[in-house]
């Protein structure tokens, strides 16, 4: 179970059957509820219409056996003031619900004659009065009180109020009856009425639930086999759509698995031709495979470049200690060491590279980037040009000995090209530091602003290895300023030459 739960589709199907389930229970109750409720409305508005028809018989001074209570379908009780039940429908068997559970009808209180000595008489009674005798009916059954069902209390009406001849408000009940051998559940009415000579007269008239059980288990019926083909269809058309929804991801999974077995960077996931999230994440591997492929590239190049840098150096040297091992006396003593000092160099500027392609944080440590620059400017003292620094205190965080291999960088750069001066100012601007290290030489055209900062690149007038080195400072100066969140950047300087601005965050 838990793997078939492991599928998306599975878990997307099993989601909208299980709300929609929900749903459907949930409105199912609702319409039961509202059909039972206007259904036993009408109920209750059809048996009141019954009770009101006798009330105005009676009030039309009609006697108790002319009238109509010979409906069948519709029990009917009229008891006096006394409780006595002086009207009956014919053939009723059985009822409870309306507070007389007697089916037979007795002899009316005479009247004018007191309540309390009709009761006494016959009546239903109330707490601590004895019960009348128990009466049979023509097949010599008891009308037993304890086979009837406790009587609900009627609503009291105010029957003080009623006029002669007046029909009161009616009070709803619900109970049972039998009639003519057949039982059913019925809403009955009470409406109290005002009979000249004879007092007031209460009606208990039913109308059955027959119907409205039967329209609601037909209902029932309806929603128990509908909701669960309901359901089925839903959770198939889940199943379907997601499927459909998800045979872009299983393209994406099967070509990503191609492209990891033969990894060939240069082919791409097919994008399918929508807008939803599948094709943004089509796109994104795609984008990633690509920013993957340069990487790789790149650092492919790198590798190659490198090689071909170390070579060269590598060659002069073994050539050099050949000859002196040959002919102690042609030994070059300097050249070897030059080369040599390139090669620790190169290797050092190789090594840093790597450190920063894999992500090396520079450290937190605050200090005084006027004060790095002056450092640095003031241990050069082999340089060709003097330095002239114009630099305001302005306080920085990261790693002090990649900054100062940056400004070091910066300057061979500027000592290589310049005719007569090298200034470096120090400024704060906003949020940032901004170094600036500009020379009069000959500057960088604009069409090759960006291209200096790559990698093993030289300009022709810095292809000679003696003076233009392995043409990584600047590459590895731009990186140590995008690792401390700066940049570095080049335009033409006041002068004519080249000016190289380095920002970096202020602390």
């Amino acid at each position: 179970m838990s793997r078939f739960l492991g599928s998306v589709r599975a878990r997307a199907t099993l989601g909208a059957s299980v709300v929609v389930a929900v749903a459907l229970a949930a409105a199912g109750a609702a319409v039961l509820l509202s059909l039972w409720s206007n259904l036993s409305g009408q109920a209750g508005t059809q048996a009141e219409r019954t009770a009101r028809e006798v009330a105005a018989e009676l009030a039309a001074g009609r006697g108790y056996a002319d009238l109509s209570l010979d409906d069948e379908d519709q029990p009917v009780q009229v008891v006096d003031g006394a409780g006595r039940l002086v009207a009956v429908t014919e053939d009723l068997e059985r009822i409870s619900g309306t507070g007389v559970a007697r089916v037979k009808p007795q002899a009316p209180a005479p009247v004018g004659a007191d309540a309390a000595d009709g009761r006494q008489k016959g009546g239903t009674g109330g707490p601590g009065e004895r019960e009348a005798p128990e009466e049979r009916d023509d097949a010599g059954e008891r009308d037993d009180a304890g086979d009837r069902d406790e009587p609900e209390e009627p609503e009291e009406s105010d029957d003080d109020s009623l006029e002669v001849g007046e029909i009161g408000d009616a009070s709803f009940g619900d109970g049972s009856a039998t009639v003519d051998g057949e039982t059913a559940d019925y809403r009955f009415a009470t409406v109290p009425v005002e009979v000249d000579g004879r007092g007031t007269l209460t009606v208990h008239a039913g109308a059955p639930l027959t119907a409205e059980q039967e329209a609601v288990s037909t209902a029932l019926t309806v929603m128990l086999i509908g909701f669960p083909l309901l359901l089925a269809v839903v959770a198939l058309v889940t199943w379907l759509v997601t499927r459909r929804a998800l045979r872009p991801v299983e393209g994406i999974r099967r070509e990503m698995a191609a492209i990891t077995a033969s990894e060939d960077l240069t082919r791409r996931v097919p994008v399918p031709d929508t807008h939803d999230e599948v094709a943004m994440l089509a796109r994104t591997t795609n984008e990633t495979l690509a920013a993957l492929e340069h990487s790789v590239e790149r650092q492919r190049r790198f590798v190659a470049d490198a090689s071909h840098e170390l070579r060269s150096p590598i060659a002069s040297l073994r050539t050099q200690l050949e000859v002196g091992a040959a002919h102690p006396g042609l030994l070059d003593v300097d050249g070897a060491v030059e080369d040599t000092v390139r090669l620790q160099r190169l290797a050092a500027d190789l090594l840093l590279l790597a450190r920063l392609d894999a992500g090396e944080r520079p450290a937190d440590a605050r200090f005084d980037l006027a004060a790095l620059v002056r450092a640095e400017a003031a241990q050069r003292g082999g340089d060709r040009v003097p330095v002239s620094v114009d630099a305001e205190s302005v306080p920085v965080a990261g790693s002090r000995g990649q900054l100062a291999r940056v400004l070091g960088n910066l300057l061979d750069n500027a000592q290589r090209h310049t005719r007569t001066s090298v200034a470096v100012t120090v400024r704060r601007e906003g949020r940032w530091a901004v170094v600036e290290v500009a020379d009069d030489g000959a500057g960088v055209p604009a069409g090759e602003r960006e291209r200096v900062f790559e990698r093993f690149v030289r300009l022709d007038e810095a292809r000679t290895r003696d003076d233009g080195g392995a043409g990584l400072g600047l590459a590895i100066a731009r990186d140590v300023a995008v690792g401390h969140g700066g940049s570095l950047t080049v335009r033409e300087a006041a002068a004519g030459g080249a000016l190289f601005e380095l920002r970096l965050p202020s602390a």
